[in-house]
């Protein structure tokens, strides 16, 4: 799946099927991360998991996804960006053969592993790419609204996937669609997606500081999952925490001496660099409280089924896909990435109180459509803003970190986020419990913390991006002018 196949320069419709063909790659790897949690308790009953061991068919790929993608994003600057997302490709659906197959635990787990390093790999590149092939910022501001809108409903469309695959067939499935599609994919690459070189490895192959970053970013990851874990001790996550700090001030400070570096830290002077990424951890943090705890209100408190959940989210997808295509793109142009994130956070965070109201007699109508709508207007909107902002200040021989860079806050905001969330959430629900209360106020009640604490990151997201944010330049006349619909759907 690493064909060299030369493609020629690309005219306007073949890099709008390029695009469409890079976002559906990505959107395989969005998909995983919440289709495998609908499926959950049918692969615990089939391969005899403990409730502590099942948690590591998620925490395996999160590992690993988080660990890698800076290192990925620099080596595709390096080697050629389209030569890393068909081996991230490769990877990732041998992984999910593997998965499907699987005939064990510790088979499924390692293969979860690898599947999260091929995810990376994968993932890490093309936000770069797309920012290439799209220079003009009218266009550029729609193709960051198709790739917002895989990145922002991915998750909720995984939840009804996974819902439907686990009913109708099995778990095995969840796994196993990806062969097909990843084929799919990386064959519409080789021939849609134009193969440019690498600056050369010799431009900054730091194997030294390659190590210091996977290593300290994997043990982070793993030191933040194992905090979120409802028996684990505090000595082993902080000892852990420690030598993640260490691994990476030392990588930080490598970077800074060395003649070519790995990771060049000219790109985070930008202030739009650094504040979107920060931005986007905490907006990533604070919406797990909907994607993870909400779906768990549906199944625990309202008793839905899996499939039930997956359409339950199914008009938060719709609404961030009109978003995300048709309305961010011209309103970014128009009125520039920070004026238009910080009501899409604020969107969020309404939607965040309204959750923590929902009473344990909960009607969907009344208490959860609207709270899922709103914060589907906010992340429609707010991602490809971020998105927009985390890239202007990348070079071309820098989009692959960059990239990597936006990814990476998103997956460690996340599980810091849920790790926080959930913790906060059972210690209530505990107290809760003692007090008298029946299971399922409890477990409302835990829930109704992590939102408010969820709502509290989104705040902080408002404050950088006010603060640290640059604010856009007056737009040019005409810059809003009515938009071309022919330039998304070529024919």
């Amino acid at each position: 799946m690493t064909s060299s196949t030369t493609v020629p320069p690309p005219s306007d419709r073949s890099r709008w099927l390029a695009l469409y063909t890079l976002c559906a790659g990505v959107l395989m790897i969005v998909l995983d991360g919440t289709v495998v949690n609908v499926a959950l308790p049918s692969i615990q009953d089939d391969l005899d998991f403990s409730s502590s061991g099942l948690a590591w068919v998620v925490n395996a790929y999160l590992i690993a996804f988080g660990g890698f993608l800076l290192l990925s994003g620099r080596l595709g600057d390096l080697i050629g960006q389209r030569r890393m997302f068909l081996l991230g490709m490769g990877v990732f659906t041998l992984a999910s053969l593997a998965c499907a197959l699987a005939p064990s635990q510790e088979v499924l787990i390692g293969a979860r592993f690898v599947q999260g390093i091929g995810g990376a790999l994968n993932s890490a590149v093309v936000l770069g790419m797309i920012v290439t092939m799209f220079p003009e910022p009218r266009e550029q501001g729609k193709a960051l609204g198709v790739f917002g809108f895989v990145a922002s409903a991915g998750g909720s469309i995984g939840l009804l996937l996974g819902g439907v695959l686990t009913d109708a067939v099995s778990w095995h499935w969840i796994f196993l669609i990806n062969v097909p599609l990843g084929v799919a994919v990386a064959y519409a690459a080789t021939r849609l997606v134009e193969d440019k070189p690498g600056i050369g490895i010799d431009q900054g192959a730091d194997l030294p500081g390659a190590a210091m970053l996977t290593i300290g970013l994997m043990v982070g990851v793993y030191a933040i999952l194992k905090v979120g874990e409802p028996d684990a001790s505090a000595t082993l996550p902080s000892l852990l925490g420690l030598a993640s700090i260490v691994l990476l001030t030392l990588f930080v400070v490598r970077q800074a001496r060395i003649a070519q570096p790995l990771m060049p830290l000219r790109l985070f002077k930008s202030r739009n660099v650094s504040g979107a990424n920060v931005v986007q951890s905490f907006m990533v943090a604070g919406m797990f409280g909907m994607f993870f705890l909400g779906a768990l209100y549906l199944q625990r408190v309202l008793g839905y089924s899996p499939l039930e959940v997956g359409f339950a989210f199914l008009p938060s997808t719709l609404v961030m896909g009109l978003m995300s295509l048709k309305i961010s793109g011209p309103v970014v142009l128009r009125f520039g990435g920070r004026k238009v994130l910080v009501p899409a956070l604020l969107c969020i965070g309404a939607g965040l109180l309204l959750f923590a109201r929902t009473p344990v007699d909960g009607d969907y109508l009344a208490d959860v459509l609207a709270p899922t709508v709103l914060i589907a207007l906010g992340a429609g909107l707010g991602f490809p803003a971020i998105m927009g902002l985390a890239m202007s200040g990348a070079t071309p021989s820098d989009s692959g970190l960059a990239s990597g860079l936006v990814n990476t806050s998103t997956q460690v905001g996340g599980a810091i986020g849920l790790a926080v969330l959930a913790t906060f959430a059972a210690q209530r629900t505990e107290t809760l419990r003692a007090e008298g209360e029946s299971v399922a106020a409890a477990l409302n009640g835990g829930y109704h913390l992590a939102y408010l604490i969820g709502a509290g990151f989104v705040v902080v997201g408002v404050l950088v991006a006010l603060f640290v944010l640059e604010p856009a330049p007056a737009p040019a006349p005409g810059a809003h002018a009515a938009e071309d619909p022919a330039v998304l759907e070529p024919v």
